[in-house]
């Protein structure tokens, strides 16, 4: 039997191959402490579990739901983002409801981008939209970040020839894997890019709502003539600890979101709609469970950042997100660096170079990890620490 070449391809999904490896180890009886993937470990709150338990049993809502979503929901959406924001959306022209972001975000290649076109990706970025972009038979020019650029990507250092077929710019902060954030005068650039070259902003902003410190994130949507150029893809996943119910929304410039519900109505039949009912639940509700999650978050992350740091792994204390970036020590690469934590001591971080090329010599960690955990894991990194009184030399 013959594949398809698209799924030829495409190499395994990051998490995917993290998730193996550590079957593989505890299939195998071993104690594995993973900070791998950002999945929340803190329960959804108990307001919306109760709303979901009651629409559940609401035979109306056993069936087929609209594959647009409620009204309720999209009016509920725009509310939030009046309110969070003070973004105004239309919620019949300019809210998607989507079954988790991430499937969004790999549809909307399809909806933007024709064989041969491009879309520009900061490197290190989050690893689907290159996928969604390989899909749809485009190409990715990679814009590196570092922290010589805070982690935003040079916009005047494209070439003409490469903007001349872009037709798409991925942005993502607070950023995965780097935790770095950017403010309304980045995306104020970044909107006039886009103007003078008629290419669509793809603003991924799930993680706006996880900041520390008294830190406020920003959308994208909040610079003038944004909805001209673009759409932000948002998520009920971190806010409210829900990756498990899969329900997210994109928003913004309307006859991009209409393009995108006309790919989801042949693709999908919607989201369940007692899950849409435990989102309008989530977005109006009570809310201080944010801020509870959040000072959860905050302790873990300055006890992560204190431990990398007096290993020399020189990780600095990001302002949002549920992630640390953090160097590997000389002489690894990030996947070697992995592999050794794995073997030895029996924890799983995340390679940078999972991320892109840029993204070589730096681990991420995620912070969605339970307490007593999180002390063992980072107990053992001491250990694995401890225990390489000379590290290896660099290699030429």
């Amino acid at each position: 039997m013959r594949l398809a070449k698209r799924v030829e391809s495409l190499p395994p999904y990051l998490f995917v191959e993290i998730s193996r490896k550590i079957a593989e180890r505890k299939a195998k009886g071993e104690d594995v402490v993973s900070f791998g993937i950002g999945d929340p470990d803190i329960p959804t709150p108990p307001h919306i579990i109760e709303r979901l338990c009651k629409e559940a049993r609401i035979p109306a809502n056993q069936r087929y739901p609209e594959s647009e979503g409620l009204p309720e929901l999209r009016k509920t959406i725009a509310n939030w983002y009046q309110k969070r924001f003070n973004v105004t959306l239309d919620p019949d022209k300019e809210v998607a409801p989507l079954i988790g972001s991430k499937e969004g975000i790999a549809h909307i290649a399809l909806c933007l981008l024709n064989p041969g076109d491009v879309a520009l990706i900061t490197d290190p970025g989050y690893p689907v939209y290159t996928i969604g972009t390989n899909l749809a038979g485009g190409t990715s020019h990679y814009l590196p970040i570092s922290p010589k650029n805070n982690y935003l990507p040079d916009l005047d250092s494209i070439p003409e020839s490469v903007l001349e077929k872009t037709r798409v710019l991925w942005l993502n902060y607070p950023n995965n894997p780097t935790g770095a954030v950017a403010d309304l005068q980045f995306f104020n650039k970044a909107v006039a890019f886009a103007k003078k070259h008629n290419i669509c902003i793809c603003h991924d902003g799930p993680y706006s709502e996880v900041a520390f410190d008294g830190y406020t994130p920003v959308s994208f949507l909040q610079v003038e003539g944004a909805k001209d150029v673009g759409i932000e893809f948002h998520s009920l996943s971190k806010t409210y600890n829900m990756t498990g119910w899969r329900i997210g929304m994109a928003v913004g410039n309307a006859e991009v979101i209409n393009s995108l519900k006309t790919i989801k109505s042949n693709i999908d039949s919607g989201i369940p709609q007692a899950i849409q009912y435990a989102a309008i639940e989530a977005l109006t509700g009570p809310q201080n469970c944010i801020k509870e999650h959040n000072d959860v978050y905050q302790r873990r992350r300055d006890l992560i950042v204190d431990t990398l740091n007096k290993m020399g792994l020189e990780a600095k204390m990001p302002k949002a997100s549920l992630y640390i970036w953090a160097k590997v020590p000389n002489g690894f690469t990030s996947v070697e660096f992995t592999n050794d934590l794995l073997d030895k001591v029996g924890v799983v971080v995340t390679p940078g170079v999972g991320y892109g090329q840029n993204g070589e010599g730096y681990i991420r960690l995620s912070l969605t990890i339970a307490d007593a955990s999180l002390l063992k894991g980072l107990s053992r990194m001491a250990q694995w620490h401890d225990s390489k009184n000379i590290l290896r030399p660099k290699k030429v």
